[in-house]
């Protein structure tokens, strides 16, 4: 886990020593990156309400084959998350993928858990991040035989739709020339989506957490294992 955050922090910080030379405080880290500050309630014994239902579009996968996002979301928990590969904010796109590969390692390492969720990180940087840059960028944190799906698209055309059904908000930065600078503003949005692809959880960059997170993906499978024994029994 910690050569996952030294890796993330290396990339992160070569971006920047790419990016215009500005003087800036120091960085302080999220709270995904520390440890929880507090016992996380048990799984299943709270409730997630839903909030709203996980938009659907065309998406790429890292072959380049076109694909439905609804492929991805449905058939079991899943944890969605927006990024692109080059962002510079280490409390953003860094940060979604170290809690994510964090929650990979926690439900990989459980045999109640082991495959039976998913997470997707999809990219809105389609200029850059073809499926050949997201794979590899996929390849460095995704374990052997976890359902880990990296995303991106052919363009504005398909992406903007997805971004807005999520009240993703990204915009390109430019400089006084009106020259794209090849980085983006954006808030982090993770999404916890359950098998009936309602979503169930919005983490931010204040909220996200391995812990939390792990354990609402195993509240949703609880919830659907108690459904499932209910729709079971005699006289349902």
């Amino acid at each position: 886990m910690r050569g996952t955050l030294f890796l993330l922090i290396w990339a992160w910080s070569a971006a920047a020593l790419c990016a215009p030379h500005q003087h800036k405080p120091p960085v302080v880290l999220a709270p995904g990156y520390a440890p929880l500050e507090f016992i996380a309630p048990e799984p299943g014994s709270y409730g997630l309400p839903t909030m709203g239902v996980a938009a659907d579009g065309e998406v790429l996968d890292s072959d380049g084959n076109k694909v439905r996002l609804h492929d991805f979301i449905g058939d079991k928990p899943t944890v969605l998350s927006f990024i692109f590969t080059t962002c510079d904010d280490v409390n953003g796109c860094p940060l979604a993928t170290y809690v994510m590969r964090s929650v990979q390692d926690a439900l990989q390492a459980d045999p109640l858990t082991a495959n039976k969720a998913r997470l997707v990180s999809f990219s809105f940087d389609p200029l850059f991040d073809t499926p050949g840059v997201i794979d590899a960028y996929g390849a460095q944190f995704r374990a052997d035989g976890f359902d880990w799906q990296f995303l991106t698209t052919e363009g504005a055309t398909t992406l903007d739709p997805i971004l807005s059904a999520y009240d993703q908000w990204v915009i390109r930065d430019y400089d006084t020339n009106g020259e794209y600078m090849g980085t983006m503003s954006h808030i982090l949005r993770v999404f916890l989506i359950d098998e009936s692809r309602r979503i169930r959880n919005i983490y931010s960059t204040s909220f996200l957490h391995a812990d939390t997170v792990a354990n609402d993906v195993r509240s949703l499978l609880i919830e659907a294992q108690a459904h499932s024994n209910t729709t079971t029994e005699p006289g349902h």
